[in-house]
């Protein structure tokens, strides 16, 4: 049963339901603290991002509340059925590292008009490696002050396409984060490494694609501030970064 306010449109749903088999069944998802989500009114949900699957864990879970409309690396709309699936859901597409001030000043309207918002602050999947939070949840935050914040930590996403292999426990925890709102002096860039510590010390990194993995097999790397990079384009050697980064912690 849904106490929701807010409407679903119909591709995001069938999207949710085509994809209940992989997360809800063979990913055995649990889900805790979902409650927190406001029925209604501008909230912007923050998670750690290691895989693709994370934002469909988390529509799932948030579902029985509200639609969550997650800023979405653009190139996916190259794809033409791809991005009128993702247009149907109400994505909005950024440039990653470029400052797309479009997308954000569109993510700042929908928060305006009560939409709910997922944004990940490291930008893009983990694939292994520390990485920097980006600015982007900061700006947000600033112009919508009147936003509910809340903390999103996905576990076990990274497992799912691992089928036929031993069944993974997907687990999404909404969570109350520790003072949300952006401080007066505080610059985006400040307030979403803050966050990120936040949600990396209840999700610590997990490790997207079987080769890559089996590599960082004992050697992935935990989250701080000292170690993370931006990451090159694409996750184009994100393995050798992650692999450095580790040799650097061991140092």
């Amino acid at each position: 049963m849904s106490d929701r306010i807010d409407r679903i449109t119909p591709t995001y749903r069938g999207v949710m339901i085509a994809a209940r088999p992989g997360v809800v069944w063979w990913g055995r998802l649990q889900v805790t603290g979902v409650e927190l989500l406001p029925l209604e009114g501008p909230l912007l949900v923050v998670g750690d991002h290691d895989s693709y699957w994370d934002t469909v864990a988390t529509g799932i879970a948030a579902m029985p509340r509200r639609q969550v409309r997650a800023l979405a690396k653009s190139s996916m709309w190259k794809n033409k059925l791809l991005g009128a699936v993702l247009t149907g859901m109400g994505q909005i597409p950024i440039e990653r590292g470029s400052g797309d001030t479009a997308a954000l000043d569109r993510a700042i309207a929908e928060l305006r008009r009560g939409a709910c918002i997922g944004v990940y602050p490291e930008g893009t999947r983990s694939l292994g490696r520390v990485l920097r939070a980006r600015s982007g949840i900061g700006y947000l935050a600033r112009a919508v002050p009147e936003a509910t914040i809340v903390g999103v930590a996905c576990s076990g996403t990274v497992a799912i396409p691992r089928f036929p292999r031993k069944r993974p426990h997907v687990s999404v925890d909404f969570f109350e984060l520790d003072r949300p709102n952006i401080g007066r002096d505080e610059s985006p860039q400040d307030y979403g490494t803050r966050l990120l510590a936040q949600l990396r010390k209840r999700a610590p990194i997990e490790v997207a694609g079987r080769k890559r993995a089996a590599a960082l097999v004992g050697r992935v790397p935990t989250w701080s501030p000292e170690l993370a990079i931006t990451g090159k384009p694409g996750g184009k050697g994100a393995l050798e970064e992650a692999l450095a980064q580790t040799a650097g912690n061991q140092d």
